[in-house]
């Protein structure tokens, strides 16, 4: 197959029967002889036929899930990598290889926890840091999963089958990718050998209904891998990988060939110069200009596992000696499936980069790798992206709910419809003896951050109204104030209160969000209940609740900064007069404290305990009685011209 291991692969296929079931011992070692060389599939239903028969799980669920991993099916190989850890096989690699399973179904946070429970026995420093790494790489996914990416992403009609298609590159007027629909079966994952085949394009860039085609000429041939090709020399140059030539064995069989199109077909293909024996070269892909060939190769020189490298093409058709792209761009995992963009942004496919799980398409910009995001990216194999203009292309995946194997899906970039937040707000005017209200024109309107900066002032017009324009996805508050009033503040939030994309029926929608500020007079000497300020028995303690309430107070002063005011504490008639007198000092004084330490001038609050001598109702009876009676007041005893 041409990835394996989450990358392009390219394998030794042989033409091997099935064998027939034997005992248990025979069945395992046929598996493994299958395994050794490569024919995965094969080996996974003798693993099967072992498991059937009941003997040794841990081993062989263990071999079956290592199979499963490197046909490129990972996330298959889950449940058996946990069948194996129950039965008792709790080797490093095991314990590693599960939790790198379980990232790849898309299960993060257990992934995360299965890896950080390995480390905590590692001794294996190459499973060691691939785990530390992809713990932190892991710490990622949230942000990655809630970024917007206005990306609609759509299977390509036409193009898929219960085979693998990937690799899609537009070419003469139709799509060209590689598809496994050989008849002829790759025993390494029991699908066909890869060729490429071609699709006509409709005007619009929608895949047409037309017949799929093997691409004419001699670049496909029977028995072997050819795939991802990439063109130069408007289009009558292709470069491509092929594999399985017989002449080597196992995955360094995989080399760069190029072939030109000469009197209306391809030419029989020939070797790259820059290919290296004892390396794996694949995944090619030219610049806009044609001068520079990207691919991507384990050769020496790199970073680990597959870099992404670059040649140039000089005017006499050679090419220089490869370059290394480096360790911003590669990294100690697999990088693979370069593509320049029109606009010359580079693009690849990385496992080792911070993504969703498998290969995830990434985009370089400068010293920056980004991550696409969803729903371009998934937990299974996001690669080979090709972009036909700015905002819109093709790419290919093994996520749930393809038709089998790899599918090539379109994507386009949408604009964003927009939501704009305000806030119309109305200050009021409240009448101490009538309780009534009235709008109050020209008091003072500040919208606040949530950390108490001032964003922007107006004042109320005639009718009290005022209007403030808000961020998304922030907190605020809107604060109304005039001489000789109460200031009152109101909290506004657009956290959470943007519609999804898929909600918006317009372009830009207006989200309108109301507040309503009511000022009152300040009378001097009057006195005015701080309600809910309650202690227990005999106590004077601030308790949560009554903090909560002179938090309230403690901001009214803040609002009010040209206010000194007297704190009192009152109690109801039951018991010692000196007592209840003692009490209640103690219990203003304490509210007095707590208001302090939250950063009021000590010389703007007086405590005053008044005990029984004051009660709102007197020859209280009822215990109602006796709680209006006990209760905490504040009045200003000193007005400041601010």
């Amino acid at each position: 197959m041409m990835r394996k291991n989450n990358i392009l692969v390219l394998g030794l296929a042989l033409s091997l029967a099935a064998s027939s079931c034997g005992p248990f011992r025979g069945v395992v070692k046929k598996g493994d002889k299958d395994f050794a060389q490569g024919e995965y599939q094969l080996a996974i239903e003798h693993y099967q036929e072992a498991l059937k028969k009941g003997k040794n799980p841990a081993t062989v669920n263990f071999k079956l899930a290592e199979a499963y991993r490197m046909s490129n099916r990972l996330s298959q190989g889950e449940p058996h990598y946990k069948a194996a850890l129950d039965a008792g096989q709790k080797s490093e690699e095991t314990l590693f290889r599960y939790g790198m399973a379980l990232k790849a179904s898309g299960k993060y946070e257990e992934a995360a926890a299965q890896l950080r429970n390995y480390l905590a026995v590692a001794t294996n420093k190459g499973f060691m840091r691939e785990a530390q790494r992809e713990v932190e790489n892991l710490k990622v996914v949230p942000s990655i999963v809630s970024t917007p990416s206005y990306q609609i992403v759509k299977p390509v009609p036409g193009t898929n089958s219960a085979a693998s298609e990937y690799a899609p590159v537009v070419h003469s007027g139709g799509l060209l990718f590689t598809a496994s629909r050989e008849e002829t079966k790759y025993l390494g994952n029991g699908e066909g050998f890869q060729n490429l085949y071609l699709i006509a394009l409709s005007d619009t860039g929608v895949v047409a209904a037309a017949p799929v085609k093997a691409l004419p000429g001699q670049v496909n041939a029977e028995g072997m891998h050819d795939a991802t090709p990439a063109f130069t020399n408007e289009g009558r140059t292709m470069v491509f990988a092929r594999s399985n030539s017989g002449k080597k064995s196992g995955r360094k069989d995989v080399d760069l060939y190029v072939s030109q199109f000469k009197t209306g077909t391809w030419s029989e293909p020939t070797l790259l110069s820059f290919n290296i024996d004892d390396a794996w070269d694949a995944t090619p892909a030219f610049s806009p200009d044609g001068r520079t060939l990207y691919f991507s190769s384990d050769r020496k020189g790199g970073q680990g596992g597959n870099d992404i490298w670059k040649t140039t093409l000089d005017a006499g058709g050679r090419f220089s000696r490869p370059v290394n792209l480096g360790p911003v761009i590669n990294t100690p995992g697999n990088e693979a499936f370069p593509h320049v963009a029109p606009d010359g942004t580079l693009y690849i496919a990385s496992d080792g980069h911070p993504g969703l799980g498998g290969l995830d398409i990434f985009r370089i910009n400068g010293d920056s790798v980004i991550n696409m995001g969803t729903p371009i990216n998934s937990s299974g194999d996001d690669f080979s992206i090709f972009y036909t203009e700015k905002d819109r292309g093709f790419f290919a995946s093994n996520r749930e709910g393809g038709q089998g194997g790899d599918d090539v899906y379109s994507f386009e970039k949408r604009k964003p419809k927009l939501v704009n937040f305000f806030v119309d707000g109305r200050v009021l005017e409240r009448n101490e003896k009538t309780n009534a209200t009235t709008p109050m024109a020209n008091a003072r309107v500040t919208l606040q951050a949530a950390q108490g900066g001032k964003v922007a002032e107006v004042l109320s017009d005639a009718a009290g109204n005022f209007t403030f324009k808000l961020d998304t996805a922030s907190v605020y508050s809107v604060l109304a104030e005039r001489t000789g009033y109460f200031a009152d503040r109101k909290s506004v939030v657009t956290q959470g209160k943007t519609p999804p994309q898929n909600q918006l029926t317009q372009p830009v929608t207006d989200i309108r969000l109301t507040a309503t500020l009511t000022l009152t007079k300040i009378v001097r000497n009057k006195a005015i209940v701080v309600e809910n300020i309650f202690y227990d028995y005999d106590k004077a303690d601030i308790r949560p609740d009554a903090a909560l309430e002179l938090d309230k107070l403690v901001q009214t002063l803040v609002d009010n900064p040209g206010i000194t005011i007297e704190l009192s504490s009152h109690t109801d008639s039951r018991g010692n007069d000196k007592y209840n007198q003692d009490l209640s000092q103690r219990r203003a004084q304490s509210a007095v404290d707590y208001i302090i330490s939250k950063g009021i001038d000590p010389k703007r609050i007086t405590a005053r305990g008044y005990g029984e001598a004051q009660p709102v109702v007197r020859n209280a009876k009822t215990e109602a009685e006796h709680q209006r009676n006990r209760r905490t007041e504040f009045k200003v005893t000193r007005i400041d011209e601010q």
